[in-house]
C-alpha cells in the first residue's frame, strides 16, 4: 500500500500548485492591464492617450516615463539586474530607461531582463485594429481585443465592433458543408459546424477545450451559449414577400416598387387638391371680413353719444351751467 501522506506534504503540494498558477497568471496578463498599453496623459499638452516614450500629438518627452515590461517609475537599485549600475541612488526620469520597444513604441527600463525579454513578449507586436486597419504608431489611443473573436481593437472601434462581432455571415444557423444545424460556431469566420464537420486535420483538439475551427483554427464555442444572430438584407428578394411570382422573388420586390411609387404620386396630387381647397377657404373668409366690417359700420352710423372722454372732451373741460 502506498504510504498516507501527512499534512506537511499536502501543504507543501498545496503550496507548489498555488506557486504554479501565480507564475501562469503573471504570463497571461490582461492586455488592457499591462504596462505597454497603460494610460498616460502628457505633461506637455495634458492628452490622455497610451503609454509612449514621446507624446502623440505634441512629440514631448514625459517626466516621468512608465517601463513597458514592468511597469515602474522609479529604479530603486534592490537588486543587481540594472546594466546602468547606480550604487546608493535612485534613478528616474531618462537615467532610468534604456530602449524603445518597437512594437508598442513604450520606454524599456535599463534592467537586464527587460530589455532582453520584452521584445520577444511583447503583446502589441501585430497589434492592427481589425476594423480601420491601423497599428499602433498609426493613432493615439489604446488597444484592446475583442471579447467574442479576440482580435485586435482600437480605442474608436472597440464598441461598435464588439456590438456587431456576434453575426454569421450566412442567413441560417446550418453547417457550412452539410445541410444539418450547426452546434459550433466560429467567431472569426462567422460560420456554424456541426460534430462532424468541425472535426479538422490540420488543428489538433485540446484536450478539455472546444474543437477548433477547421479553416482558421480559432477555438470555437457552442452556438447554443452565444447570442448569435444570422446576415439580414434589407433590399432584393428578401423584402419582396413569401408568395414571389419569379425564382429569386425579384418581381414582387420590383411590383411592390412601383406601387410605392404610384403611391407616392396619388399622395402628392392629393396634398396639391388640399392645398388648393385651404387657399379658396382663406380667400372666401377675407372676403366674407370685408362684407361684416361694412356692414357693422352701417350700424353704427347714426348714433350719437354726445360729449365723450374718446370724442376728445373731458369732464373738467365741460362748461358750468
Amino acid at each position: 500500500m502506498p504510504k498516507k501522506k501527512t499534512g506537511a506534504r499536502k501543504k507543501a503540494e498545496n503550496r507548489r500548485e498555488r506557486e504554479k498558477q501565480i507564475r501562469a497568471s503573471r504570463a497571461n496578463i490582461d492586455l488592457a492591464k499591462h504596462p505597454c498599453n497603460a494610460s498616460m496623459e502628457c505633461d506637455k499638452c495634458q492628452r490622455r492617450q497610451k503609454n509612449r516614450a514621446f507624446c502623440y500629438f505634441c512629440n514631448s518627452v514625459q517626466k516621468l516615463p512608465i517601463c513597458a515590461q514592468c511597469g515602474k517609475t522609479k529604479c530603486m537599485m534592490k537588486s543587481s539586474d540594472c546594466v546602468i549600475k547606480h550604487a546608493g541612488v535612485y534613478s528616474t526620469g531618462l537615467a532610468m530607461v534604456g530602449a524603445i520597444c518597437d512594437f508598442c513604441e513604450a520606454w524599456v527600463c535599463h534592467g537586464r531582463k527587460c530589455l532582453s525579454t520584452h521584445a520577444c513578449t511583447c503583446p502589441l507586436t501585430d497589434a492592427e485594429c481589425i476594423e480601420c486597419e491601423r497599428s499602433v504608431w498609426d493613432h493615439g489611443g489604446r488597444i484592446f481585443t475583442c471579447s467574442f473573436c479576440h482580435n485586435f481593437l482600437c480605442e474608436d472601434d472597440q464598441f461598435e465592433h464588439q456590438a456587431s462581432c456576434q453575426v454569421l455571415e450566412a442567413e441560417t444557423f446550418k453547417c457550412v458543408s452539410c445541410n444539418r444545424l450547426g452546434q459550433h460556431s466560429c467567431l472569426r469566420c462567422k460560420a456554424c459546424f456541426c460534430d462532424d464537420h468541425v472535426r479538422s486535420k490540420v488543428f489538433k483538439q485540446e484536450k478539455g477545450k472546444e474543437p477548433p475551427c477547421p479553416k482558421c483554427g480559432h477555438e470555437t464555442q457552442q452556438t447554443k451559449d452565444l447570442s448569435m444572430s444570422t446576415r439580414s438584407l434589407k433590399f432584393g428578394r428578401q423584402t419582396g414577400g413569401e408568395d414571389a411570382d419569379g425564382a429569386s422573388g425579384y418581381d414582387a420586390y420590383w411590383k411592390s416598387l412601383s406601387s410605392s411609387k404610384a403611391g407616392d404620386g396619388g399622395d402628392r396630387e392629393d396634398e396639391y387638391d388640399e392645398y388648393g381647397a385651404e387657399d379658396d377657404d382663406e380667400d372666401d373668409n377675407d372676403e366674407g371680413g370685408k362684407d361684416s366690417d361694412t356692414e357693422t359700420t352701417d350700424v353704427f352710423s347714426n348714433l350719437n353719444l354726445g360729449r365723450t372722454y374718446a370724442s376728445g372732451y373731458a369732464h373738467y373741460e365741460e362748461p358750468e351751467d
